[in-house]
C-alpha cells in the first residue's frame, strides 16, 4: 500500500467526519480560508518589520503589525524546489521526494527534474478533500508537462504560473501555463518587455479569490510569486530612481515593494468583500537570502548577521520570515520565538481545516503557537540535508545547531542562543551533543536514488 492509499483508507473515517459533505460541511463549521504567499530568494531582512531600513514593504509590515511573526522559522531547504515538495508533503528532506532542483543522481535530461510521486499526498489534496476550493499561483518546480507532479494531479483545482523553476527566471517570457494548457504571450522578450509575469500572476491570485468567494465556497490560495528571484528585470526601477545605490540594487528593491504592492491589493480585495474576518494569510520565503542579486557587500544586508545564505544550511540559507494574520484570532503585533518549519506547514493547514493529514509526515501543528496559546507538542529536532556541491546535513536541537559538510567529516556545532551568526564551532567542548546529533542525522533520512549521500564528500 502506498502513501496515498495508506492516507485514502486510514484517514476515511475522520475525513468522513469532518468533511462528509464536502463544501457544505466546510460552510457549517466556518471553516477559513487560506492565503499562503511565499516570496522568492528573499532575505528575511529586506523587510521593514524584520529590521530593514531601505526597501519599502509597507503592506508586509502591516501584516505583521496585525498578525503574529515568527523569529525561528525555517525553510523546508536551501534552495526552491526541494524546500517546496517539504511545503507541500510535510515531510523533511531526509524524506521528502524532492531533494535538490536538479537529480544528482539519474534524473531525466535536461535538467534533471524529479516530479512529486503519484502517490505523495500534498496539503492541497488535504484541503480540497476537506471542502476547500485550492489554487496557486506562481512557481511550482515540482513536476514537468505530463508528469504525475503537475499541480492539477497533486491536489489543486486551479494553476497558474511556471512549472520548471529555470524558466521562472524569465519575467518576460512567452508563455505560461493554465492548467494543463499554455498561455501564449507572443513575442514576449527582455526587449519587448509587453506582459511582466510577475503582474499576471497578481491579476490571477485576485481572479482566483474573487471565484472562490463568488462560490461562496472557503478556499485555499498558493501564492508562490517568483519576486524577488533574478533575473533582476523589472518594467522600472520606481520609487527608487533616485537612490544612490547600484543598478542591482535598485531593480532588486523594485521588485521587493512591486510585490509589497500585490500584497496590499490581496487584503484590499479581503476587506471588499467581507472575507477578512475569515481568512488567514501567512507570509514567508521559499529560503534564505542570495547575494547574486545585490552582491555580498549591498547595503540591504538581506541576511542581517547570520552566516551564509541560500545553497548552504547555516542560519541565512534557511531561516526565513514567517508571518500570519487572522483578524480577532491571532494577536495583533504579536511576537513569537516558536520554533518551527516547512514541513509543519500541512498538519497545520489541516488542522485550520479541520481535516486529517496523513500519519507518516514529520509535522506537526503549530496552530496553537499561532493563535498565541500553549504550544504543548514540539519537535525533538529539526532536520535539513542538501546534496549539491557535496552532501550536507544540518540538524536543530534545542539551541543547538549541528552542520556536516560530508557524512565523513567532523560536525560543527554552534550554540545559536548564544552564536547566532554561527561563528564559534565548539564541537570540540561538547562531545555529547556532537554524538546526539550525529545519530538524529542517521536516524532522520531514508535512502534516496536521485539524492544518495556520499561519504566523504
Amino acid at each position: 500500500m502506498n502513501r496515498r492509499q495508506f492516507f485514502r483508507a486510514a484517514g476515511a473515517a475522520a475525513l468522513a467526519a469532518a468533511s462528509c459533505a464536502g463544501p457544505a460541511a466546510a460552510q457549517r463549521r466556518k471553516a477559513p480560508n487560506i492565503i499562503y504567499i511565499m516570496a522568492d530568494d528573499l532575505g528575511q531582512y529586506d523587510l521593514g518589520c524584520c529590521g530593514g531600513r531601505h526597501i519599502l514593504t509597507p503592506h508586509i509590515d502591516r501584516l505583521a503589525t496585525e498578525g503574529v511573526r515568527f523569529t525561528q522559522c525555517y525553510a523546508g531547504s536551501t534552495v526552491c524546489a526541494p524546500s517546496r515538495s517539504v511545503l507541500m508533503t510535510g515531510l523533511h528532506t531526509g524524506h521528502t521526494t524532492v531533494r535538490g532542483n536538479s537529480a544528482a543522481v539519474g534524473g531525466p535530461k535536461p535538467q534533471g527534474r524529479i516530479p512529486l510521486n503519484a502517490d505523495d499526498v500534498t496539503v492541497a489534496e488535504v484541503l480540497k478533500r476537506a471542502g476547500y476550493t485550492t489554487g496557486i499561483v506562481g512557481k511550482w518546480g515540482l513536476g514537468e508537462p505530463d508528469t504525475a507532479g503537475i499541480p492539477n494531479r497533486q491536489g489543486f483545482d486551479f494553476w497558474f504560473g511556471y512549472l520548471n523553476q529555470r524558466h521562472a527566471h524569465d519575467y518576460w517570457t512567452d508563455y505560461l501555463w493554465r492548467n494543463t494548457e499554455k498561455v501564449p504571450y507572443p513575442g514576449n522578450s527582455d526587449k519587448t518587455r509587453h506582459s511582466y509575469s510577475h503582474d499576471r500572476m497578481a491579476e490571477e491570485s485576485l481572479g482566483f479569490v474573487r471565484r472562490a468567494a463568488d462560490a461562496g465556497r472557503p478556499f485555499f490560495l498558493y501564492a508562490a510569486w517568483t519576486i524577488p528571484h533574478g533575473k533582476l528585470h523589472p518594467p522600472d526601477v520606481e520609487p527608487y530612481t533616485d537612490k544612490p545605490w547600484s543598478d542591482a540594487e535598485k531593480k532588486y528593491a523594485a521588485m521587493v515593494t512591486r510585490m509589497d504592492r500585490d500584497v496590499g491589493r490581496l487584503m484590499a480585495l479581503l476587506n471588499e468583500r467581507g472575507l477578512d474576518s475569515n481568512t488567514i494569510v501567512f507570509f514567508c520565503s521559499d529560503n534564505g537570502w542570495t547575494s547574486a542579486y545585490t552582491g555580498k557587500d549591498s547595503a540591504f544586508a538581506s541576511g542581517g548577521a547570520l552566516r551564509g545564505a541560500k545553497g548552504n544550511l547555516y542560519e541565512g540559507g534557511i531561516r526565513v520570515p514567517m508571518i500570519a494574520r487572522w483578524p480577532g484570532r491571532i494577536q495583533p503585533g504579536a511576537t513569537s520565538d516558536q520554533v518551527w518549519a516547512f514541513w509543519d506547514i500541512l498538519p497545520t493547514l489541516a488542522d485550520l481545516a479541520g481535516a486529517r493529514p496523513p500519519e507518516a509526515i514529520d509535522g506537526i501543528s503549530m496552530l496553537p503557537a499561532i493563535l498565541g496559546k500553549n504550544q504543548e507538542q514540539q519537535h525533538e529536532y529539526l532536520y535539513w540535508e542538501f546534496r549539491t556541491g557535496g552532501f550536507q546535513q544540518a540538524v536543530r536541537w534545542g539551541n543547538w545547531k549541528g552542520i556536516r559538510h560530508g557524512t565523513k567529516k567532523p560536525l560543527e556545532l554552534y550554540d545559536l542562543a548564544n552564536d547566532l551568526a554561527e561563528k564559534h564551532n565548539v564541537a570540540g567542548e561538547h562531545p555529547d551533543v556532537v554524538k546526539r546529533i550525529e545519530a538524529y542525522m542517521t536516524r532522520a533520512r531514508t535512502p534516496s536514488k536521485h539524492w544518495p549521500a556520499l561519504p566523504g564528500k
